[in-house]
């Protein structure tokens, strides 16, 4: 009983590392840690998509975790849940600046985060592992973690004290619509690079589409009928085309498609590729998005600025073992 409160393994492991250790109880622990770096080893390849999100806020600093495991049975036992809370409380108190600096950090029992999670899996048998960490400064911090599945969580930080129901609001609002920046102006380089390459494409093969459907509806043929290879073979056999009809639209998809693709003018495919990216922006960036919590539609910006113009917010963080 002693051992297993030192390790929290079971009771046949520990009476097995006992054993093997002839009674040295430090020895035993460490063959108990041995283990679970063992079993860690042979489940490197497995998912761990349930777990446990975190959260914890002190003064200005906020820290935001995720302990992972392969099953959501794992993830509701109590052992579990407090090595996550434990892991949290940790990392509230050392404010590590990364991953691996919480991994690195002590545990209460002097063992580190790294270890406690290595014993967990040996406890368990199942795989376990530290998912995620982001530490968030700002003047005021607020976090929110999913209740209903403790499997989503986010921490917002304002350049001042906002309002409860506003820094509520908002931080849900990064939970529930996992915006990609604060606003469009600090948007990473290459998701914009990234979104301007996708919506050049679709505007170009939407535009050639309505070319080849135009031409295809000018013969009498319907475009649904041929909008690909197996529908024109299937409703060639269902006797809802001709075989003629087939083979026109198989010749006019080629050759009108070719012909519009090679002559869209350029700056027509870069303004409507432009409208897409900032239709993106809106979407996708936190100030710009529509405010969940509001029934007027009005943008989370501007929900800010009723309350107070001068209200901002300077940082973000999301984790979701969901997505």
């Amino acid at each position: 009983m002693k051992l297993r409160k030192m390790t929290s393994a079971g009771m046949m492991d520990c009476k097995k590392a006992l054993e093997e250790a002839e009674g040295d109880f430090e020895k035993a622990v460490g063959i108990i840690r041995e283990k679970g770096k063992l079993v860690a080893a042979k489940r490197a390849d497995r998912e761990t998509s349930e777990g446990a999100v975190k959260a914890r806020v002190a003064g200005s600093k906020a820290i935001l975790v995720c302990l992972g495991c392969e099953t959501d049975f794992v993830s509701r036992n109590a052992d579990f849940q407090n090595l996550a809370n434990a892991i949290a409380d940790v990392a509230i108190a050392y404010c590590p600046a990364d991953l691996e600096g919480l991994k690195a950090c002590k545990m209460p029992d002097g063992y580190t985060v790294a270890e406690a999670v290595e014993a967990q899996t040996g406890k368990t048998g199942e795989k376990h592992v530290l998912a995620y960490y982001a530490l968030v400064e700002a003047p005021f911090v607020v976090e929110y973690i999913h209740t209903l599945n403790g499997k989503l969580g986010a921490l917002v930080g304002f350049n001042k004290e906002v309002p409860t129901d506003l820094a509520k609001g908002v931080v849900m609002q990064v939970a529930s619509m996992n915006p990609v920046s604060i606003s469009p102006a600090d948007c990473p380089a290459q998701v914009l690079e990234n979104e301007k390459k996708v919506a050049v494409e679709k505007t170009k093969e939407e535009q050639v589409q309505k070319a080849v459907d135009a031409a295809l509806k000018k013969v009498g043929i319907n475009p649904a009928h041929v909008d690909s290879e197996d529908h024109i073979e299937s409703n060639t056999a269902k006797g809802w085309i001709t075989p003629e009809q087939a083979a026109k639209a198989r010749e006019i998809i080629k050759t009108v498609g070719e012909q519009k693709a090679a002559n869209l003018p350029a700056q027509m495919v870069e303004n409507i590729a432009n409208g897409r990216v900032q239709k993106f922006l809106k979407e996708n960036t936190l100030t710009e998005q529509e405010y969940q919590m509001s029934d007027d539609k009005k943008s989370v910006a501007q929900a800010m600025a009723e309350v107070d113009a001068d209200i901002r917010v300077v940082a973000f963080k999301r984790f979701s073992l969901n997505d």
